[in-house]
């Protein structure tokens, strides 16, 4: 069973463009399946994971490209980048061929550099995370409420199932076998991605200690991140926590968002939040196995909002675009949950976890528009009920049905 993904479009057309393209993003979020349903009919394709098949084309890179000749998908070059240059040199001999080279990579951390390095200009580089609620509800097409102009009308989506389908996650496996145990398989991602992606990396020494990090990191989900209280409490370094921070980032497991300032300079250096990518996974990693303990529980705020942002982040990638997205908080207390910056403009959205929203859970963003008047047009409140309604003066509640 395929679902289709939104990037499709995206993806078609940067093949039309570009000689090569790199498809990036975590393990599991549908990097082949994709590939293989758009161009399985039009290019072979090679995985570049099996011990032997790795060291063959790390042995003699001409060879295997003779052997594996274009157009071809090679999955997960990350394991051979120094085939790199070779591509790079066959694509130069014939420059103005599109879409012979297809590339995945799940280690953005590793991979990165050398495509930057070996295929400038010669690549399109897009990234794949796991699936919205669009695409798992078959509606790949359709927009977020902010990008839409106007807003239909919502679903009625019962708060239980909501709550099981954070639990469930957004990875295609668990959503295209609705029988497979999430606890199971997300245990199982785990351990792969430990042993796979992060054993080889040099930043990472101790395994467990970096489970523990991880567990570490989803209680603190949505709250400002203090590093010196992450490193004390895990008894490593501050240096060690930035570094691990990086290698989740740079593996598409978290995203770090930073607070917003009209001075760019400013948004740097503040302490920022972190989110998993996944809300399945955050679910996981927090212990949370019952819908009813999750919607309860101490967590809930931060599931909301880890759900509406890796949708705000699945759309901007979605559509090839580096995702601008931020929180906003004052000295008086003042905040919102996510602002996201595009051409100039600013589009803040609150979060809730109420099937009520009132008025007064409006405030900040009726305070975030009061100072940015010149560069806000709405405000929105995405909330668990099944009504649209206004709660202030161009701010507009949404349920997260329309997500």
């Amino acid at each position: 069973m395929y679902l289709e993904r939104t990037i499709e479009p995206v993806l078609l057309d940067a093949a039309r463009q570009f000689p090569a393209v790199v498809l990036t993003g975590p393990r599991q979020s549908g990097k082949t399946t994709l590939l293989k349903h758009l161009f399985g009919s039009s290019h072979s394709y090679v995985s570049l994971e099996p011990p032997d098949v790795r060291a063959a084309a790390n042995a003699d890179p001409r060879g295997f490209l003779d052997i594996y000749g274009p157009p071809v998908i090679l999955d997960e070059v990350q394991y051979a980048p120094d085939l790199l240059p070779y591509i790079k040199e066959r694509i130069d001999l014939e420059r103005s061929r599109k879409g012979r080279y297809l590339l995945t990579g799940s280690q953005n951390l590793l991979m990165m550099s050398r495509v930057t390095e070996s295929l400038a200009g010669r690549s399109a580089i897009l990234r794949l995370l796991p699936m919205s609620f669009h695409e798992l509800r078959g509606d790949p097409r359709a927009k977020l409420p902010w990008e839409q102009g106007h807003v239909g009308t919502a679903q009625t989506v019962p708060v239980p199932d909501l709550w099981k389908q954070f639990l469930r996650g957004t990875y295609p496996e668990l959503a295209v076998e609705p029988n497979r145990d999430p606890s199971l398989w997300y245990s199982s991602y785990v351990q792969t991605y430990l042993e796979r992606d992060v054993r080889g990396l040099k930043q990472i020494g101790d395994l467990m200690a970096f489970q523990t990090f991880l567990r570490v990191l989803a209680a603190r989900s949505g709250q400002l991140l203090n590093l010196t209280d992450v490193s004390r409490d895990l008894g490593i370094a501050v240096n060690t926590v930035k570094a691990w921070l990086s290698v989740l980032e740079a593996t598409y497991q978290v995203v770090v968002l930073r607070p917003y300032f009209g001075n760019v300079g400013k948004r740097l250096v503040k302490t920022p939040k972190v989110y998993f990518t996944d809300v399945g996974m955050l679910c996981y990693l927090s212990g949370l196995r019952d819908p009813e303990h999750a919607a309860n529980g101490p967590l809930s705020g931060a599931i909301v909002e880890t759900a509406v942002l890796s949708e705000v982040v699945k759309a901007a990638m979605n559509g090839g675009h580096d995702p601008q997205v931020y929180f906003w908080r004052t000295s008086h207390g003042a905040e919102v949950d996510i602002v996201i910056e595009r051409q100039g403009r600013l589009i803040p959205v609150e979060t809730k976890q109420t099937a009520t929203p009132r008025p007064a859970m409006a405030s900040g963003l009726v305070s975030f528009m009061a100072d940015y008047s010149d560069k806000t047009d709405k405000g929105w409140l995405v909330h668990l009920g099944s009504t649209i309604l206004p709660l202030a003066l161009n701010v507009v509640g949404v349920p997260f049905s329309e997500l």
